[in-house]
């Protein structure tokens, strides 16, 4: 109750200015042939949010996925209120059960506040609705960022802060079943494709600094899942140069090296290494070099193992799963015109750490 009535002191200074700082959408009722929306603003305005303003200049967010209401997850949730972001990315797989949307929901407010814009991407639990429902749980989390574009829940962009924006986020769902068993279609060339590449490509064409791309299935792993997003999805993300790809699934934490496609790497195959692809391998890293892939899905679930030996482990820069380092957490970013900074940020009785930066030359 304190820290929501702390952060609805500061309502107005946030993310409908947040100077110093693209259509509320409908729930999404997913099918493999639903289509993406027109790329329209509606005249309705999402509800004040209830934040905390970052420094001026600065953008303050928190992401993770695969959640849960056990104990965990509520540890995660204090950690992010700690944290005092301006908006959270959940990276899809919420409640784990069909029928408690509204307390999962309840869980979040009561943690970080009734209007806190905790922004939801659909996970596979929630998406053919077998443990939930994504159309549910948009309706009691709805999008709380001014501006945002597309489907909310399912496909969407938003540029933070609304003017003079220093981040696109750009948030997509490859990989996963929706209703009858089927994915949505992100193969080359496809309508959703198309949409995520103009997304992309929109957000260079406006010089916005950073470009953060979120999604529930990763493909590079040391943990439990193949590719599930597609190789040619994935390289496509590279070839774009887009900054920062986030995503859960896996129940683990892992970040990659900062890869980049062209020259001796003309693209990632899944399940085998190459040095070639590797761009930058230290902490710190110079934007428009390559692409860093982090998986968060530490959101307050049980962890899944990690294997040092895995074919792709020479890409990743760290990794924590259940056998290792075990560590429930979010990752903690700001983004500032000069730079891109992470950290992951582990729950009360935990110790694993991770840290890096992406900064403009």
């Amino acid at each position: 109750m304190a820290i929501a009535m702390m952060v609805a002191v500061c309502v107005g200074l946030v993310l409908a200015g947040c100077q110093s700082g693209p259509r509320e959408a409908k729930p999404f009722s997913a099918s493999a042939t639903a289509q993406p929306t027109n790329a329209q603003p509606s005249s309705a305005q999402p509800s004040t949010p209830s934040t905390v303003p970052a420094p001026p200049g600065t953008v303050h967010f928190t992401a993770q996925g695969d959640i849960g209401v056990s104990t965990g997850a509520k540890k995660v949730l204090d950690v992010i209120a700690g944290l005092q972001p301006q908006f959270n990315l959940a990276l899809g797989d919420f409640a784990y059960k069909a029928g408690i949307e509204q307390q999962f929901c309840d869980m979040v407010k009561g943690k970080l506040g009734e209007n806190f814009p905790y922004q939801l991407i659909t996970g596979n639990h929630e998406s053919d609705g077998s443990d939930g429902d994504i159309a549910k749980f948009v309706e009691c989390l709805p999008n709380r960022l001014p501006g945002l574009q597309g489907e909310y829940g399912i496909q969407w962009y938003v540029d933070v802060p609304q003017a003079d924006p220093l981040v696109r986020f750009i948030m997509v769902s490859p990989g996963i079943n929706f209703k009858d068993g089927q994915p949505l279609d992100y193969s080359r060339d496809s309508e959703r494709w198309r949409w995520t590449t103009d997304a992309i490509d929109g957000a260079a064409s406006a010089q916005i600094p950073w470009t953060v791309v979120g999604m529930h299935t990763p493909c590079l792993s040391v943990g439990k899942y193949g590719c599930q997003p597609g190789q040619d999805f994935t390289n496509m993300l590279m070839e774009k140069k887009v900054d920062l790809v986030l995503a859960g699934h896996d129940h683990d934490y892992q970040r990659t090296h900062q890869l980049g496609v062209g020259g001796s790497c003309p693209g990632l195959q899944p399940e085998s290494f190459s040095s070639a692809c590797l761009m930058d391998t230290d902490q710190t890293m110079v934007k428009g070099a390559g692409t860093v892939f982090a998986t968060v899905g530490t959101g307050g679930v049980g962890l899944y193992d990690v294997n040092d030996n895995d074919a792709e482990a020479g890409y990743f820069a760290a990794w924590s799963g259940r056998n290792r380092d075990p560590s429930l957490g979010t990752l903690d970013l700001r983004a500032s015109a000069d730079e891109l900074s992470a950290r992951f940020v582990p729950a009360e009785g935990d110790s694993f750490t991770d840290s890096f930066a992406i900064g403009r030359r």
